[in-house]
């Protein structure tokens, strides 16, 4: 009975190490699989879904975003690298984050528009 019981053992060995290959690629598609699919219930049930203005069911109202933002100036992606400089992307920085100190990170506040920064352009 034992004979069978250590056939049956280094059967199941031999099987596993002749497909260990098939068995990796296999469990890998699967573990992604299952990653993709919890990311996309996250996405839909967090509500950044209904914030993606690059997806296909929005294209007609993406003309209707404002994108001007008269209070944020936008940084420079090349030029000299100075004191003077460093301070001026820090005196931005600072500017752009006294912002987000005072929304409440953990409450509904972070989406709400006024929060985002988002005027309603529909009115």
């Amino acid at each position: 009975m034992e004979d069978k019981l250590n056939e049956a053992v280094v059967d199941a060995r031999s099987f596993i190490g002749k497909h260990s290959f098939l068995i990796f690629i296999t469990s890998s598609i699967l573990i992604s699989a299952v990653v993709i699919y919890v990311s996309m219930q996250m996405y839909n049930s967090s509500g950044a879904a209904q914030l993606d203005l690059s997806r296909p069911g929005y294209v007609s109202v993406r003309s209707k975003v404002d994108t001007s933002d008269s209070d944020f100036q936008n940084y420079p992606a090349n030029g000299p690298m100075n004191k003077g400089v460093i301070d001026d992307f820090k005196a931005l920085l600072n500017k752009q984050a006294q912002k987000i100190v005072g929304v409440d990170a953990f409450g509904g506040s972070p989406l709400d528009p006024a929060a985002l920064g988002i005027s309603d352009t529909s009115n």
